[in-house]
């Protein structure tokens, strides 16, 4: 079970000195390693981001985050699953604090999940949306829509009464861009389709959420597919790529390392494994110790 400001269980305030400076080093490490790739030329962040104020606010969310068993994510969460979601969390640029993203833990993961206002701020960053507009289609709903000559869809009629509201009725759901020059386009989804989209996560579709509220979690991925779908030429788009596909803390630091030890050492990377090192002088990446704790030399 995840948790936000919002809607969330209060974890328990049962966390340890140990605990407590093991977690805040995790985000002080992902800090510092996204100023050495500001510096690197490696990431750039929207004009008006400032990524220690996403991330301490990130962190003050994560105090209060529980997983399904009640207990906080920052205890049974790995240490580099959370260097890596706060991570993916600064490189789109979101912030927790305006509900463009929330933190989820499953199988002792942390993962930074991007919601509604995450995507329409992305598309109207990269994509010259104006605004976005979602609905859901119940059964009885009078819905219509064609294709324009330049290709885009337009909805023609859509008539719902109140009566058909029922998220056990949904038929399917369609998102509408506003560009900035007044012009629309449309993406329409059968519920089968979105519950198709629904199975490539890691909850297949069965989270609390999905399952308590369909209607919005269809509109959701309703939204990002017109999202992803409009700015797919732009350079920028790999933002909106799922989970599997986020920069990865370890792999990152991997690479960076591979670069300043050349033919010094030999460095092995295993799948799903932290990066392996002969013992050298320099700064060695954040890898978890068997205490949970994180080290990194700076």
């Amino acid at each position: 079970m995840s948790t936000n400001p919002t809607g969330g269980v209060p974890a328990k305030q049962q966390t340890g000195a140990v605990a407590t400076v093991k977690n805040s080093d995790i985000v002080n490490n992902v800090l510092s390693k996204v100023h050495q790739f500001q510096s690197a030329g490696e990431l750039k962040v929207p004009t008006g981001y400032v990524p220690e104020n996403a991330l301490k606010s990130a962190y003050l969310i994560l105090q209060e985050t529980t997983d399904r068993d009640g207990k906080s994510v920052l205890e049974t969460c790995t240490p580099p699953s959370i260097a890596n979601a706060l991570l993916n969390m600064v490189v789109q640029g979101l912030s927790p604090m305006k509900r463009q993203c929330s933190f989820i833990a499953y199988g002792g993961k942390l993962s930074m999940q991007r919601e509604y206002a995450g995507t329409v701020a992305l598309a109207k960053r990269f994509g010259g949306v104006k605004d976005v507009k979602a609905n859901v289609i119940y059964k009885d709903d009078e819905f219509a829509y064609e294709k324009t000559e330049t290709g885009r869809t337009k909805v023609t009629k859509h008539i719902q009464s109140i009566d058909n509201i029922n998220v056990n009725e949904i038929k399917g759901a369609y998102a509408t861009l506003i560009f900035e020059d007044g012009s629309t386009d449309t993406e329409v989804m059968t519920f089968d389709q979105i519950k198709q989209a629904w199975q490539q996560g890691a909850a297949k579709g069965n989270s609390p959420a999905h399952r308590n509220f369909p209607d919005q979690m269809s509109m959701k991925t309703v939204i990002n597919r017109a999202c992803k779908l409009h700015i797919s030429t732009s350079d920028d788009s790999g933002v909106f790529d799922e989970e599997e596909n986020a920069p990865d803390f370890r792999v990152v630091e991997s690479q960076r390392e591979i670069a300043e030890n050349a033919n010094t050492q030999v460095l092995t990377i295993a799948p799903n494994e932290e990066p392996k090192t002969e013992p050298t002088a320099k700064a060695e990446p954040a890898v978890a110790s068997e205490n949970g704790q994180v080290k990194a030399a700076f």
